[in-house]
C-alpha cells in the first residue's frame, strides 16, 4: 500500500508543478513552457523569473511545515498539535515584524537566521514554562497560550505603525506573491534537514507508545524532544522567513499522510513533506489563477480549507 501510495504522491506533486507552471493570469501550453525553460531567458517574466522560482519555494515552503508538523504531533502525541498552536510560527513572524519595521530594506540574507532566532524564541518560552515535567496535554494548551500572545504583540506593533502596515500585513498573511530566485537560498537547507529527521524516527515511534514504555525499550525521551523539536523550530522558521506564516499545512499535511502511511515516522515524515508541498503548491496557484490580476494570498486559501478540518478533526476527537 505505501509503495504505490508513494508514487501516486509523487506523481500529484509532479502533476502540480507542472500545473503550477501553466496557470496563472495567463494559461501557458508544456510546449511553450518547454521551450522558455530551454532558452533560459533571463529577460522571461512568465516562467524562469516567476513561476518556476516561485513553484520551488511553494514546494520547500510546504515540506518544512509538513515535515514540522508530523514532529511535533509526534513529540506531543497529539493530533492536533502544530507548529501554529505551539509559538514557533507566531515567534518566528513576531520578530520579523520588528525586523521589516525597524529596517524596511533590511537584505534578504539576514531574514532567515532572524526568523530562526524568532521560532526558537517561541519555543524557548514554551520549553521554560513546561521545566520539570512534560504533560502532552499542558504542553499543548501553554503553547496557545505562547502563540496568542506573541500574535498580540505583532498585532499592536502593526496598529501601532499603520504607515508601514502594508508589506509586513502581507508577509504575515502568508503570501509568496513577489519571490523569486533570492529567496530560495534560505530554503535550501529544508530537504536535507527533513532527511536528518529520519535519524530519530524509531524514537519518535516509541515516544507515542507512553513515556514508560518508551523508556523501558531505551528511547532517550528528553534528547529524542529536544532534537525533534529544535528540527520543528528550523523548519518551521526558515518557511516562515520567505513565505510569511501558512496556516494549518504543519496540522493538516500529517493528518492526510497518516491515513495514508499509518504511524511509522520514517515514511510519515517524508509523506507529510510531500502532502505539505502539494499543499502549498496547489494553493498559490488556485490564488493566482482565481481572480488574476488581483491575488489571493496562500496563508488565506490554506486557512479557508484548515480551519473546517480543524473543527471536524476536533469532532471525531470529542
Amino acid at each position: 500500500m505505501s509503495r504505490y501510495a508513494s508514487t501516486i504522491l509523487i506523481l500529484l506533486l509532479i502533476v502540480m508543478f507542472l500545473a503550477s507552471l501553466m496557470f496563472g493570469a495567463t494559461t501557458l501550453s508544456l510546449g511553450r513552457i518547454l521551450e522558455l525553460l530551454i532558452e533560459q531567458d533571463h529577460q522571461d517574466f512568465e516562467i524562469w523569473n516567476h513561476r518556476l522560482p516561485r513553484t520551488i519555494i511553494a514546494m520547500l515552503v510546504g515540506a518544512g511545515m509538513g515535515a514540522a508538523g508530523a514532529l511535533i504531533q509526534g513529540v506531543v502525541r497529539n493530533p492536533l498539535a502544530s507548529p501554529d498552536i505551539l509559538g514557533v510560527t507566531q515567534g518566528a513572524g513576531l520578530v520579523l515584524t520588528i525586523a521589516m519595521l525597524l529596517f524596511p530594506q533590511l537584505p534578504v540574507g539576514y531574514i532567515a537566521p532572524l526568523a530562526c532566532l524568532g521560532g526558537a524564541a517561541g519555543a524557548g518560552m514554551l520549553l521554560l514554562y513546561n521545566v520539570g515535567g512534560f504533560s502532552p496535554l499542558r504542553f499543548a494548551l501553554s503553547g496557545v497560550a505562547v502563540s496568542v500572545t506573541l500574535s498580540s504583540v505583532t498585532e499592536y506593533l502593526l496598529l501601532a505603525n499603520p504607515t508601514e502596515i502594508n508589506t509586513t500585513l502581507l508577509s504575515l498573511t502568508g503570501s509568496i506573491w513577489g519571490r523569486g530566485w533570492m529567496h530560495i537560498f534560505p530554503l535550501l537547507p529544508i530537504p536535507a534537514l527533513i532527511a536528518l529527521t529520519l535519524l530519530i524516527s524509531k524514537h519518535l515511534d516509541l515516544i507515542g507508545l507512553g513515556d514508560d514504555t518508551a523508556t523501558a525499550l531505551g528511547a532517550r525521551l528528553k534528547l529524542t524532544r529536544w532534537v525533534a523539536i529544535a528540527f520543528a523550530v528550523v523548519l518551521t522558521s526558515l518557511a516562515v522567513s520567505v513565505a510569511g506564516p501558512i496556516s494549518f499545512v504543519g496540522l493538516v499535511a500529517p493528518h492526510i499522510a497518516r491515513r495514508v502511511f499509518a504511524g511509522a515516522h520514517h515514511t510519515l515524515i517524508p509523506a507529510a513533506a510531500v502532502v505539505g508541498a502539494l499543499m502549498v503548491v496547489f494553493a498559490d496557484t488556485l490564488g493566482r489563477t482565481i481572480a488574476p490580476p488581483m491575488e489571493i494570498p496562500v496563508g488565506v486559501l490554506t486557512a479557508v480549507v484548515g480551519a473546517p478540518y480543524f473543527l471536524w478533526l476536533l469532532f471525531r476527537i470529542r
